[in-house]
């Protein structure tokens, strides 16, 4: 069964990627502004949804008695990139954004267990990233897009903790 792992890691991974739409621009919009637009804008897109099962799948295999430490980072780095992005700076969103979900997908699989500040630090530059291409997506109000966005965002790292701990149940445990 220790042969499988790797493979129902990647599985696993891309069960999570089958969930989202295609990564074009993110559908939704047509729901009007705001609250609800914010909430639906993660569920939308394949790179929204891909970072946040994936931190969540991570934190849980790599950090199981601190799992909220790397979606807490990724929560804290994504308000501060939309509030960068809704001042106006110019921040090359899009490239780190495309870096990030294989990255992080890789994290979700392989589990690597750096040091927990820089697994803070990288998801945090990601975060940065999504929060600000997400604040020019932003309609109606800004805030209250922002928050529900944050909302479903952690619902999305809850799932991934959730899926990480219950793939832990059925053995396929990070190897120490």
């Amino acid at each position: 069964m220790t042969s499988f792992r790797p493979l129902a890691m990647f599985a696993a991974a891309l069960g999570a990627l089958g969930l989202s739409s295609p990564a074009l621009a993110h559908p939704g919009h047509a729901l009007g502004t705001g609250a609800l637009t914010g909430f639906v804008h993660p569920f939308t897109g394949l790179d929204h949804l891909t970072a946040m099962v994936c931190v969540g799948l991570w934190a849980a295999r790599a950090y199981p008695g601190k799992a909220l430490a790397l979606p807490a980072a990724f929560m804290a780095a994504m308000v501060a990139g939309f509030a960068f992005g809704r001042m106006g700076l110019a921040v090359p969103a899009e490239p780190v954004i495309l870096v990030s979900m294989p990255l992080l997908a890789l994290g979700a699989i392989f589990a690597p267990r750096v040091k927990l500040g820089l697994a803070m630090a990288i998801t945090g530059f990601f975060a940065l990233a999504h929060g600000f291409a997400h604040a020019a997506e932003a309609s109606g109000s800004h805030f209250a897009f922002g928050m529900a966005m944050l909302v479903a965002t952690a619902l999305l790292h809850g799932f991934g903790l959730a899926l990480g701990r219950g793939l832990d149940s059925l053995g396929l445990r990070r190897r120490a």
